[in-house]
């Protein structure tokens, strides 16, 4: 799902560049020492799953796991993703350097937003509980990261309108494997690490 160098215009560029430099500083801010670990291991985890993807015109069909990210780290979720993002730009060149930010963006905001939706819902009742909301979040995160990645290709032109549909077709069944995914390690870290989640809420309230 990375847009790649020139698919974009200047002023959608420059706007996601300077909206993920706000995600990243709120993101620094909430990441404490106690999370640190949590998002070596997420970025990783990010960078690890995306590396298979295939090219469907300006994007890309992969697992991103980002609704995992941000159901753990909520707004740290930015920093860690934008460093999968990064290497994965320097060492390999995918999507690239001027979209940087949007990418960023477009990866990272669904994730806060999956765990600002979500994540309180995990952390209550029962794993099995949490693991079904977890499923949603990890669901809804691809669902719109889809749709942000097609609005920053609609905002650079009409002729972009039918890759920013296929996008979204696209990643249809990724929609359900990353819910699948999520659910089976909310389920996994409420029954060996609880405190994973319960940690976050503490620091969002």
């Amino acid at each position: 799902m990375h847009i790649v160098d020139g698919a974009l215009s200047n002023p959608v560029v420059i706007g996601g560049a300077v909206l993920a430099a706000g995600g990243i500083a709120c993101g620094l801010r909430s990441l404490t020492m106690e999370r640190i670990p949590a998002a070596g291991v997420l970025s990783a985890s990010f960078f690890v799953a995306s590396l298979v993807h295939v090219p469907i015109g300006p994007s890309s069909v992969h697992l991103i796991m980002n609704g995992l990210a941000g159901l753990v780290l909520g707004w740290a979720a930015f920093p860690a993703l934008f460093v999968g993002l990064l290497l994965q730009a320097v060492f390999f060149g995918f999507g690239g350097l001027t979209v940087l930010g949007v990418n960023t963006l477009n990866i990272a905001l669904p994730a806060v937003l999956a765990g600002l939706l979500f994540g309180r819902l995990i952390s209550r009742g029962t794993p099995v509980t949490g693991a079904i909301w977890g499923a949603v979040g990890g669901s809804f995160s691809i669902a719109a990261t889809t749709l942000f990645v097609g609005f920053s290709l609609a905002l650079s032109g009409d002729a972009f309108i039918p890759a920013a549909k296929l996008v979204f077709v696209a990643h249809i069944p990724v929609m359900i494997i990353e819910g699948l995914l999520t659910g089976f390690a909310v389920l996994l870290a409420r029954k060996v690490k609880p405190d994973l989640f319960f940690a976050l809420q503490r620091g969002t309230t």
